[in-house]
């Protein structure tokens, strides 16, 4: 059973916790992630290690509530238990070497570019952050981003907080403006991780994008995390999550995307209202 220490919600839809998890924290890295069930009948979902300190052995997860197993998730509180805690899995993200980069990061994909932007940080890297939410009451982990980033750009579709407009348009003025960047790093909605791939191959600059596909158990056995990169078939649980932006195939993940979102929404209301008979 792993204790969760710290719980605080970021937004109405999105929640971090600070996990005790000690033998994770001790050898994880950016880009990885865990496998976790809520209880012993949950089904098993695949986090992204948001954070982690090795020397209170705690691992951080961000997670929006989507269906029903984040919601029960998000039932609970600093001093409950997750009943299981496995990993760190997949690669970590490759960046020592790196000089100059951007990060681009989307929504809850935040949580993932995040600890990718303060390693970078650490390592001596000249770090240009660019964010977008939809909208203020969606910000997430600006303080964050803004304390490990040399140039900090929060965008919001509508304008309701830093500047109005998409990351491409505010990636597009930065390498305009004559920003030379050893790679860019994308990370958020599939759509946006296209959109900037197509952007960047214009000049050329390498592009690593972090995907999250339906997924199992996580190494690589089931299948289900499989997708198309260079016209091979990759598993994004053991192969990645990381991959060449240039190459992945983003129309055959975003169609396979689609096949259980009815099937979530379900499964969200199922639990929200096991919670409810709960509470009576």
């Amino acid at each position: 059973m792993y204790k969760i220490l710290e719980k605080q919600a970021l937004n109405p839809t999105v929640t971090r916790m600070v996990v005790a998890a000690p033998f994770v924290a001790r050898k994880a890295e950016p880009g990885q992630f865990i496998i976790l069930r809520v209880d012993e009948e949950g089904e098993r979902i695949p986090l992204t290690v948001a954070d982690y300190d090795r020397e209170k052995g705690t691992v951080t997860i961000i997670f929006q509530i989507v269906g029903g197993t984040t919601e029960r998730l998000n039932l609970l509180g600093a001093g409950d238990c997750i009943h299981d805690f496995v990993g760190p899995l997949g690669e970590p993200s490759h960046v020592e070497g790196l000089k100059k980069v951007a990060v681009v990061g989307g929504g809850v994909g935040c949580a993932i570019a995040y600890p990718v932007a303060k390693k970078l940080h650490e390592l001596g890297a000249e770090v240009h952050s660019v964010v977008g939410f939809r909208s203020k009451d969606l910000v997430i982990l600006e303080e964050e981003f803004s304390a490990v980033s040399d140039v900090f750009k929060q965008m919001t579709d509508d304008g309701s907080y830093g500047e109005k407009g998409l990351v491409t348009d505010a990636l597009k003025a930065l390498i305009e403006a004559g920003n030379e960047y050893d790679e860019v790093i994308a990370i958020g909605p599939v759509v946006m991780m296209k959109f900037v791939s197509l952007l960047t191959k214009q000049y050329g600059i390498k592009t690593v994008v972090s995907m999250n596909p339906i997924m199992i158990d996580g190494t690589g056995m089931c299948g289900c995390c499989r997708l198309s990169v260079g016209g091979k078939m990759r598993f994004a649980c053991v192969d990645g999550p990381d991959f060449d932006g240039h190459e992945v195939d983003y129309d055959e993940i975003l169609k396979r995307a689609s096949t259980y979102r009815e099937f979530e929404a379900k499964e969200r209301e199922a639990a929200c209202n096991l919670f409810k008979k709960e509470v009576r």
